[in-house]
This record gives C-alpha cells, structure tokens and sequence, in this order.
C-alpha cells in the first residue's frame, strides 16, 4: 500500500514546515508547494487517490486562495483550507469554493496530528514529547 500524499500549498515558511513534519511523522509522501501552478502540474501528472490531501493556506497574500481551492478540489483531491483564527465568512465561502474542512492553523497547532491522521487515515503516532506526555513539568 502507497503511503497517502500531503501536498501543502503555503507561503508562510513556518507553518508550511510545521505542517511537512506533522505529516512526515504520520508517514505521509509530503510536498511542498508556494503557488498553486506547480501544485496544479504534480496533481496532473500524478492524479490524487482518495486518501491524498492538499493543506492550502488561505491566509496568504501571494496567491487566491479561494481559487486555489476552486481548481484543486476540481483537479480531485480533498482540500483543507486553513484560515485565521475566527473567520466564518472566509471559512463558508472556502467551504463553497470545495474544500472539506476550513479551520484556522489553531487547531493544527493544538491537536495537528489527530486531525490530520484522520484526514489522512492514518494512525496517530503515541505521544512522545515532554509536553504531549506531561512529563517534565
């Protein structure tokens, strides 16, 4: 079995990375991207299988994210958009420009790599960490 793709589409370098390594440690092939043409192409020449995901962030300036979106969500993957912290307006009209979830980088960072097992279907990885066990504190 083919490990499921994340393809990341952001131009925050940060969260970008942080998203890479959540998905790298669920076992996820990981690709980056910082415009959506490039992504476009890799889907094209390698179409999405249900349980692949592009993470678009939809914060950016760089880009339209809602069109960024529109032509992925068409192209056959299942999108997650992230957003700013509390922002229904964006997050209903991502949703309508056809991605699955649109939730604001928050969560990601509190509880990434449940969300994204799932998403994925894949299993989350035991909690290692200091903080994540509670240990050290």
């Amino acid at each position: 079995m083919t490990a499921p793709r994340l393809l990341v589409l952001a131009d925050d370098l940060i969260w970008a990375t942080r998203l890479e390594g959540q998905g790298r440690t669920l076992g996820a092939e990981v690709q980056r991207f910082t415009a959506p043409a490039p992504l476009l192409a890799a889907l094209a020449a390698q179409p999405a299988t249900p349980s692949d995901l592009v993470a678009i962030d939809a914060t950016t300036r760089a880009y339209d994210a809602e069109s960024a979106v529109r032509e992925a969500s068409a192209a056959g993957i299942r999108v997650l958009a992230l957003v700013q912290h509390d922002d229904p307006e964006g997050r209903a009209s991502l949703i309508a420009a056809g991605a699955l979830r649109a939730m604001p980088y928050r969560a990601l960072f509190e509880r990434g790599h449940a969300i994204l097992a799932g998403l994925l279907d894949l299993p989350v990885p035991p909690a290692t960490s200091p903080a994540a066990t509670g240990e050290g504190a």
